[in-house]
């Protein structure tokens, strides 16, 4: 938006701005990376348990991998489609990356929600 010229001279935006902008995307990205820590702690304990352990079939293995390995990477495709659309647009790289951020936080939280049922459903 711009203003009516009283404040700024140019249409550059204030340092406020850009600030709460940058706060956005790293406590969005700090809070969701927490949560993917959940699913990637799956997605290893489900790997080392393909590799090692000898009481499972193959499917149920191979699922549980997959699962886990999609619950880690769809947040982060989602986020970069979200992003890429920002700069198509003509946005500036801080300003695409706060969707990409709230993006990435609230695809976060519906996968550590998927892993909460998938982990207590299992059985």
């Amino acid at each position: 938006m711009r203003d009516s010229g009283a404040t700024q001279v140019r249409g550059e935006r204030s340092c406020a701005e850009r600030l709460t902008e940058g706060l956005t995307v790293a406590v969005a990205s700090f809070l969701s990376f927490g949560l993917l820590a959940g699913p990637a702690a799956v997605f290893r304990a489900a790997a080392w348990q393909l590799v090692t352990d000898t009481g499972t079939t193959v499917f149920s293995r191979l699922s549980a991998l997959l699962v886990s390995l999609a619950l880690v990477a769809l947040p982060l495709v989602l986020t970069r489609v979200v992003f890429r659309s920002g700069l198509r647009k003509g946005y500036e790289r801080l300003t695409a990356a706060v969707p990409a951020a709230l993006t990435l936080l609230g695809s976060s939280v519906v996968s550590f929600a998927a892993l909460l049922l998938f982990v207590v459903y299992a059985d």
